[in-house]
């Protein structure tokens, strides 16, 4: 039998993080999924009407909630996948530090975005 190895440490910080950020991501996703094929139709989603609802505050906060949420679910995981196939020593800091630097500069990116099309900026 195969012996099962997890970098998360059971009922740890960041294992309960990345279940916590898994269950807003899927909320979040079912309200984004709802609201643009039912509540508005594909063909009727224009960028002038997404702009619209960006200029919502509610609705701004939650799309940039989304985006730090997914950015810090999908940059976690992806470094514990790593730790799990064995990665140590100098290689775990550089590529620590090369997702941390992607996560920051997607979630950067993407709320400069999030602010233009919002016209705040």
């Amino acid at each position: 039998m195969a012996e099962r190895y997890s970098s998360f440490t059971p009922g740890g910080t960041g294992w309960l993080l990345q279940r916590l950020t898994a269950a807003f991501l899927i909320v979040v996703l079912a309200f984004h999924f709802f609201l643009l094929h039912f509540v508005n139709h594909a063909a009727d989603v224009t960028f002038a009407a997404t702009q619209a609802r960006m200029q919502n505050v509610g609705y701004f906060l939650t799309m940039v909630l989304f985006l730090v949420t997914a950015a810090f679910h999908g940059v976690n995981g992806v470094y514990n996948a790593l730790l799990n196939q064995g990665l140590t020593g100098t290689r775990k800091k550089v590529v620590f530090a090369v997702l941390t630097l992607a996560g920051l500069a997607l979630v950067a990116q993407g709320t400069y975005v999030a602010l233009v099309m919002a016209g705040w900026m």
